[in-house]
């Protein structure tokens, strides 16, 4: 867990096991030098590079399989895939918060891997259903419906163990790092470009590899190395288990969850409390020193000892995860614009000339990887150049702030959403140029490159705003709840992805009544995707500009990180 061992008044290290049974590094003063650091994380980042392979293994190529094998319109298919990975980006909240209250993050990470390797083998199984299922009778375990029902099931254990993985391995990543050592203060800066890199690293191995073989051999070998890939991170985890730092919970400390629940109680409870209350109690604390505590002052209302009072801490505790919505909210179209790329840029490129060599076709969903080529080359100068140049006239240890670094990429978002509007237009026109429109299997003579400039655009922003997101989750919240914060970072997608499903199916209705054709017709060449893009783009505009209003207004934790 990311909670330490509290030092006692003397100053003296309090010994204290963690719920992982192991010794807290900071009771120990000899285990600090001999733990944690770039060799742990190096670890954590191998095991990154090994899930994510096996999770972009599955997600990257999935609207394919719905619409190939399992025979899934287009709508639906991209319906299908929002609503699970929506899912499978907010059920870190659960895996965090369990992580944070009960099992520690190394337990956690154990069992979800064990979850894992469990999914993918139940998917690898229901691909190995025989296609003449579907000709048999429909109460024999051999029906459409039994591989249907499996599938799925399997899909969404693989979310339920990627909701226990995710949020704990990256926070037990950049917990081996001491954030009060100036210079591992900047390795944990460092850690989460390179903890993103490996990250991409291993999306882009499945996008070169695991999509042709998915696409040109077999869905049950294509789905048998990503469980086989889960194994080997779970092997490299436990290698490393000697050189983790661990963080102590203090059993009779409060749950955070619970300190934090209290505050928003006692204010509710105050709400009739005289404003001159406040006020006495503020002075008596010494609070109306403290430079933040005039923001969302009604809170302030729990520190009157009528119905139940709270310290000074406990209200800033609550006030840093209220300080975190907007960010949050504004953040949401930037996710909605993300969900884009493995749904309706894939079904593009596959109308579209792939031709690398006369007997040799890329695959649409290999289109992807680019994205991920971008971040691998990008990420690398990002650190070591420009962030060194930046850090000399800022002296930032991140060379620009966190929320500079999320804006610029929300910005990005909007440029590659214009550039997939315009390319979308020009599809359009050679297609009809070419008398296609009515041809959906057809392939339009047009190079699948042309998509290369909106994908590269997506990887560079995720540089930006993806991994500047996962540093400001993590350091703006309680440390205590460092694996939540990081939960709440990955429930920004969980929602967008939502939310890009839900826009689907009102806009597929609204524009497919009276015998109109839909924006999302199964027909690319008489859909309109290039409405929709634009439509997002609008979005898109609208949400930099309501998340540069609320950057400037915001209040750090720590108020020389931002």
């Amino acid at each position: 867990m990311a909670i330490a061992g509290a030092d006692d008044e003397a100053g003296t290290p309090l010994l204290a096991k963690t719920v992982d049974g192991s010794v807290d590094y900071r009771s120990k003063p000899a285990i600090r030098s001999s733990s944690g650091g770039w060799r742990s994380a190096g670890f954590i980042i191998g095991v990154e590079v090994a899930e994510r392979f096996a999770y972009y293994g599955i997600s990257s190529n999935l609207i394919t399989y719905l619409t190939g094998p399992l025979g899934q319109s287009t709508a639906a298919a991209a319906a299908n895939v929002n609503a699970w990975y929506g899912t499978a980006s907010l059920l870190p909240l659960l895996g965090a918060f369990v992580a944070d209250s009960f099992l520690g993050r190394f337990r956690t990470i154990l069992a979800a891997s064990a979850l894992y390797i469990l999914g993918l083998g139940l998917l690898t199984l229901s691909a190995m259903i025989p296609s003449d299922c579907k000709v048999t009778n429909p109460l024999t375990s051999c029906s459409p419906r039994f591989q249907v029902i499996t599938f799925f099931s399997a899909l969404y254990l693989v979310a339920l163990a990627q909701g226990g993985h995710k949020p704990c391995a990256q926070a037990f990543g950049a917990d081996q790092f001491d954030e009060k050592d100036p210079e591992e203060c900047k390795a944990k800066s460092s850690f989460f470009n390179w903890w993103y890199f490996g990250m991409c690293f291993g999306t882009l191995v499945t996008l070169w590899i695991l999509n042709y073989i998915q696409d040109n051999l077999s869905w049950v070998l294509g789905f048998g190395i990503p469980c086989i890939a889960m194994v080997i991170a779970l092997i490299i985890f436990l290698l490393g288990t000697s050189t983790y730092r661990f963080f102590s919970i203090r059993r009779e400390d409060q749950s955070p969850f619970a300190r934090i629940g209290i505050v928003y109680v006692a204010a509710a409870k105050n709400w009739n409390v005289s404003a001159s209350a406040v006020t006495d109690a503020e002075e008596s604390l010494g609070l109306m020193s403290h430079k933040i505590s005039h923001q969302f002052s009604f809170l302030n209302k729990a520190l009157v000892a009528k119905n139940g009072s709270c310290s000074i801490d406990e209200l800033e505790e609550a006030k840093s995860l209220l300080r975190l919505a907007p960010i949050w909210l504004t953040c949401l179209v930037y996710a909605v614009v993300f969900a884009q790329s493995p749904t309706f840029f894939t079904k593009q490129g596959a109308t579209m000339e792939r031709s690398i060599t006369p007997g040799y076709k890329i695959s649409p969903a290999t289109l992807q990887s680019f994205i991920s080529l971008s971040i691998v080359i990008f990420l690398p100068l990002y650190d070591r150049v420009l962030i060194p140049i930046a850090r000399s006239y800022t002296h930032k240890p991140g060379g620009i702030t966190m929320l500079q670094r999320i804006g610029t990429g929300l910005f990005l978002s909007f440029l590659a959403m214009v550039i997939a509007a315009l390319v979308e237009m020009k599809r359009l026109k050679t297609a009809a140029d070419y008398g296609l429109v009515d041809s959906p299997d057809a392939t339009v003579p047009m190079s699948v490159w042309w998509l290369v400039p909106q994908y590269v655009l997506f990887g560079v922003s995720d540089v930006f705003t993806m991994v500047g997101l996962q540093e400001f989750f993590y350091d703006q919240v309680p440390s205590e709840l460092r694996s939540v914060g990081l939960a709440l970072y990955l429930s920004i997608f969980g929602i967008g992805s939502f939310l890009s499903s839900f826009m689907i199916s009102v806009i597929e209705k609204a524009t497919s009544q009276s015998g109109q054709v839909s924006w999302f017709a199964n027909n690319l060449n008489q859909a309109h995707l290039d409405y929709f893009y634009w439509l997002l783009a609008c979005f898109s505009f609208i949400g930099l500009a309501s998340y540069l209003y609320f950057a400037k207004a915001y209040v750090s934790k720590r108020l020389n990180a931002l």
